[in-house]
């Protein structure tokens, strides 16, 4: 049967979607969210091409309740245009200049991916339940092996290739003597290269890579929910780690706590995307951005 939907909800831009279904998922005090519900979420992100029966739930949002009108058929997920960076491989306006290039479906500005030439990070939201951004990499760009403690996390490869490094602590481990983490730890994926387009992944406080590092092959974005978000002092922060293969223990490591390396930075660069409406809970001013 064919379902109408409103106006509004047609409209809606995929950002803006992503937005809705996570304070939808996330916020709710009642209960964490299910497996379902993480599912559906990395339906929103993006499945596989291969899945050509990809279709999100269309609804409208009404102080926190999810009223299911029908399915929209969403096959392509987020898209580095939907979070307002020019991933560089659709043509552009001859009239653009070299700085700003213009997206082909709105007319806006849009950040080009040539343009960072370092890790540059770009702010979505964040509130207490959870945050958006989007990591964007130069090639042979390296974010260091680091944890998501007590933490779900939704990652889409918006463009490029990337090699992943991940694991999961076989044990969670105790503080040592100096005050730092390590043990023993199962790799999850051992120098796996990812190539967009592919399926949103997601990792879960105790599995499916909860300790990752990411190299760029070739110059790429990432697209992060986190839920809920880092914070100290919540007891969430963001820790690194060294990783040392063990030959006698094929497909393990020992993970050691250590300092993020002096010359590591990573810059901010401003949200081009469509405009966000969120919900007036959300508080989005604590928000520090990174050092430029």
């Amino acid at each position: 049967m064919a379902v109408a939907f409103p106006p509004y909800t047609m409209a809606l831009s995929k950002v803006q979607r992503l937005y809705d279904a996570c304070d939808v998922v996330f916020s709710s005090p009642a209960a964490a969210p299910t497996l379902g519900e993480i599912r559906w979420l990395q339906k929103i992100l993006g499945e596989s091409p291969r899945d050509a029966s990809a279709y999100i739930c269309a609804f409208v949002r009404v102080r926190r309740q999810l009223t299911v009108l029908g399915f929209v058929r969403l096959s392509d997920g987020v898209e580095a245009e939907d979070v307002g960076i020019d991933d560089g491989e659709k043509p552009t306006s001859p009239s653009s200049s070299s700085d700003d290039e213009l997206s082909p479906k709105s007319g806006r500005a849009l950040l080009p991916a040539r343009a960072f030439t370092r890790i540059t990070y770009v702010h979505l939201h964040q509130c207490d339940d959870f945050s958006i951004g989007v990591f964007c990499f130069p090639a042979g760009a390296t974010l260091p092996l680091h944890d998501h403690p007590e933490m779900v996390v939704l990652s889409k490869l918006l463009y490029g290739s990337v090699r992943v490094r991940s694991y999961d602590w076989v044990a969670e481990p105790p503080p040592s003597a100096a005050g730092r983490k390590c043990g023993l730890a199962r790799a999850v994926a051992a120098d796996e290269v990812r190539r967009a387009p592919c399926e949103a992944s997601v990792l879960f406080p105790r599995s499916g890579g909860n300790l990752h590092a990411f190299t760029a092959v070739t110059p790429c974005a990432i697209l992060d929910v986190l839920t809920p978000p880092y914070s100290e002092e919540q007891g969430r922060p963001s820790t690194y780690f060294t990783d040392v293969p063990i030959p006698s223990l094929p497909g393990f490591a020992f993970l050691e706590e250590t300092d993020l390396p002096e010359d590591f930075s990573v810059a901010g660069a401003p949200y081009l995307g469509p405009e966000l409406t969120v919900d007036m809970d959300d508080d989005d001013d604590d928000y520090e951005d990174y050092d430029e």
